[in-house]
């Protein structure tokens, strides 16, 4: 196979998604190369740059013969083994362009973390979370720096916990879905984590927790909605008995989105899902 260049480049079919929201425009947005065959990780990395989403997509077909497709997610900065809206929005993406799942109702995707899951589960798509490979306390020096950062006292954050699946995030437990949606961070003061932050809705709220993720130095230093630290937040949350089997997370209401993530466990798996949307189908130069 031979490796593109900035000399040799052609046109390649690209959708753009929005993951997390029924209604286009209000969730979290995906760049996804649905044919990535021959682009060096120069190349990928140098066009997620250029795009400016939280993060871009690359289809290519899978080394595992269990799964459907391979993908390579790349941020403005980094490439990730695992994140959770490229999950969902890459399935979406590789479906509407007349993918054929090889097990009836699930698709698999190859990525750097393994193999993931995804199913429809009525009109959404859902991953399956995977195994934690961090967790656990949080260093007090990294919890001061937080709460600095959050411009809260120290003793605002009631628990945190590294909930590493992919991104290395940090999760932080508030009092309230207000004290979160009233937070606005000193990136400064966050440079060099990734922090998720959460807070529980009043009981009876038809939403259980509102959640924001913070990626200080990243070209969207807030990001809209972010699969990969429910996924964790997820497995601590219900495993700590902080919240029920199934519940509904709210994020990017600050930044004047509207994404919910559904939360259900069932047995030993814990699935995200969420809506997702076709905004942009054509071709790319690459």
């Amino acid at each position: 196979m031979t490796t593109n260049t900035a000399d040799s480049p052609r046109l390649r079919p690209f959708a753009q998604v929005d993951v997390f929201s029924a209604a286009p425009y209000r969730g979290n947005p995906l760049a996804v190369v649905l044919d990535a065959a021959g682009l060096s990780a120069e190349a990928m990395q140098r066009f997620a740059n250029w795009t400016n989403l939280s993060e871009t997509t690359y289809l290519l077909p899978p080394t595992d013969p269990g799964a459907d497709y391979r993908v390579r997610i790349f941020s403005g900065s980094e490439e990730f083994p695992f994140a959770g809206h490229p999950t969902l929005g890459s399935a979406h993406a590789w479906l509407a362009a007349g993918g054929e799942p090889r097990q009836d109702g699930t698709v698999v995707q190859e990525c750097g973390a393994g193999l993931v899951r995804v199913k429809r589960e009525g009109g959404r798509l859902a991953f399956a979370a995977p195994p934690l490979t961090r967790s656990g306390p949080v260093a007090e020096a990294d919890l001061s720096r937080i709460a600095a950062g959050l411009r809260l006292d120290r003793e605002a954050l009631l628990d945190a916990s590294w909930l590493v699946n992919g991104p290395e995030w940090i999760g932080v437990l508030l009092d309230s879905a207000d004290l979160v949606l009233g937070l606005r961070p000193d990136y400064s003061a966050l440079a060099g984590l990734k922090v998720g932050v959460i807070g529980p809705h009043p009981a009876g709220s038809e939403v259980g927790f509102e959640v924001r993720t913070f990626i200080p130095g990243d070209a969207m230093p807030e990001d809209p909605v972010t699969g990969s630290f429910n996924a964790g937040a997820a497995r601590w949350l219900i495993g700590s008995g902080r919240a029920p089997v199934s519940y509904l997370v709210a994020q990017g209401t600050v930044l004047g989105r509207a994404g919910r993530v559904h939360i259900d466990a069932v047995g030993d798996d814990i699935w995200i899902g969420g809506n997702t949307v076709s905004c942009i189908e054509g071709m790319v130069l690459l």
